[in-house]
């Protein structure tokens, strides 16, 4: 941002900001690309074995879709009810649950004590201010199996109107994860999917090193 009062406006903003209004056409837009078109350079990180899986951030469910079709155990946690909404309706031929969750605490999912296999967050990160992401990595390990995958999308780019982003670096993630006990074991470089001029996005693939403790993240409410 160009001024100290515009980084106040965007910390004063929520995550969600523009997206329960502009729900209609995001969910087309989401669902204009394919899951693998998406994550094609990512597919060889997705368990191949039916797993549990949390989709954070889920949006329109293309994502959680094409997972629980492949058999795996799919929670999708999407704070805007617009989009959960259309998630179910879109994908109502697939088995998912759908939750009412979000970073960076996701207080729900961590009181059952949920774990899973593999955390998926598609343009979800940079939505997170600096506090909020330390909160959050701590959080996500806490919810992983002992030897779970995070895999996660950095957005590049220009800012929407009325959305609340930050500029997020590779470095910066990879040293927070690793910190908090992940490994970084895959990372790449992409255009964006939708052809939407001067954004680009950074690829990232973590996973839990086997006999690292578990981050305290508080206690469990």
């Amino acid at each position: 941002m160009s001024s100290e009062t515009d980084r106040q406006r965007l910390h004063g903003m929520a995550s969600t900001a523009g997206y329960g209004e502009a729900a209609e056409a995001l969910a087309e837009q989401y669902e204009s690309v394919t899951f693998s078109e998406v994550h094609r350079d990512m597919l060889h990180l997705f368990p191949s074995r039916p797993s549990s899986v949390l989709d954070i951030g889920a949006g329109s469910g293309r994502d959680a879709a094409a997972l629980a079709a492949r058999g795996h155990r799919v929670v999708a946690a999407e704070p805007t009810a617009e989009l959960r909404a259309l998630g179910r309706r879109i994908h109502a031929d697939q088995e998912i649950e759908w939750v009412d969750d979000a970073l960076p605490e996701l207080p729900g999912l961590t009181a059952q004590e949920r774990r899973f296999d593999l955390i998926l967050l598609t343009a979800v990160w940079m939505h997170l201010d600096e506090r909020q992401r330390t909160l959050a990595m701590a959080r996500l390990v806490s919810l992983l199996e002992s030897e779970g995958r995070v895999v996660l999308s950095l957005r590049h780019g220009p800012v929407p109107a009325g959305r609340r982003m930050f500029a997020v670096s590779t470095e910066e993630t990879i040293s927070l994860a690793h910190g908090h006990g992940l490994e970084v074991v895959y990372e790449a470089h992409r255009e964006d999917p939708h052809g939407r001029p001067g954004v680009a996005w950074v690829n990232l693939g973590f996973q839990r090193v086997p006999g690292r403790k578990r981050p305290d993240v508080g206690p469990r409410r």
